[in-house]
């Protein structure tokens, strides 16, 4: 899966994304579980946009991206606040020769591009690898009541002056996975050139996330959903996970 153009659409399509409830998510979880460390691995960063808030918040941040065209957006973005982050072009299954961190990030759905069991371990034993004892491993899923209730059968769209766009969603191949069906449409002077992009997304339940931390060496901590306090249900949105490397 390439973003190509959408690397450069993407901030403007995530323009009201909840950065600010996900930025709370990570401070309380470090503000309650994880005693000491500064040092933040932002798994999955896109163009940046988390990276630079925990940046901001003094925490000392590296990020890494499969996209190299998400990784241009976002350096230039991070010269343009002025915070100092190195960013890396790395598969998050097979993270290598990061160092160690006091925490691994992996926000904004983006494990939910992982597709198998199989590698959905690997990138937890991968992130592992990266933290030190006592470490904390923090990231968000879509529920299955989203992918296949809310994505599922559905198409969204913008008919804006400068972008629009078409967003279709199909079964995926796998079971709870998705294909979001993109096309774009950006103003070029009289005319509109058209990008297209097709990603797929999938996801598994609570009890086996749950089940795959343990199983990669983790303590489960916390789990609750959409960004409150109370557990998930069969009606959540989004699954948030607390875990910490033994």
């Amino acid at each position: 899966m390439s973003y190509q153009q959408f690397a450069y659409l993407y901030d403007e399509l995530m323009e009201d994304a909840p950065y600010s409830e996900w930025l709370y998510f990570v401070k309380t979880s470090v503000s309650n579980y994880l005693k000491d460390g500064t040092r933040f691995l932002d798994v999955g960063c896109g163009t940046g946009s988390m990276t630079i808030l925990l940046a901001k918040e003094g925490f000392h941040v590296t990020g890494v991206d499969l996209s190299s065209d998400m990784l241009m957006v976002a350096k230039e973005k991070a010269e343009r606040e002025k915070v100092a982050i190195s960013f890396f072009q790395q598969d998050m299954r097979d993270l290598e020769g990061l160092g160690l961190f006091d925490c691994v990030t992996i926000l904004c759905d983006s494990l939910n591009y992982i597709l198998t069991e199989e590698d959905v371990k690997r990138t937890f034993t991968s992130a592992g690898n990266h933290l030190t004892a006592g470490g904390l491993l923090l990231f968000d899923v879509h529920s299955i009541h989203k992918i296949n209730e809310i994505f599922i059968g559905q198409t969204f769209g913008s008919n804006e002056e400068k972008l629009s766009y078409i967003w279709q969603c199909y079964q995926g191949e796998y079971e709870n996975s998705v294909e979001h069906d993109l096309s774009f449409f950006i103003q070029n002077g009289t005319t509109y050139d058209r990008y297209d992009e097709l990603h797929v997304q999938r996801t598994f339940s609570v009890e086996d996330y749950s089940r795959w931390l343990l199983e990669c060496g983790y303590d489960l901590l916390n789990v609750s959903a959409d960004f409150k306090p109370e557990n998930p249900s069969d009606e959540s949105d989004r699954i948030l996970f607390v875990a910490k490397k033994r």
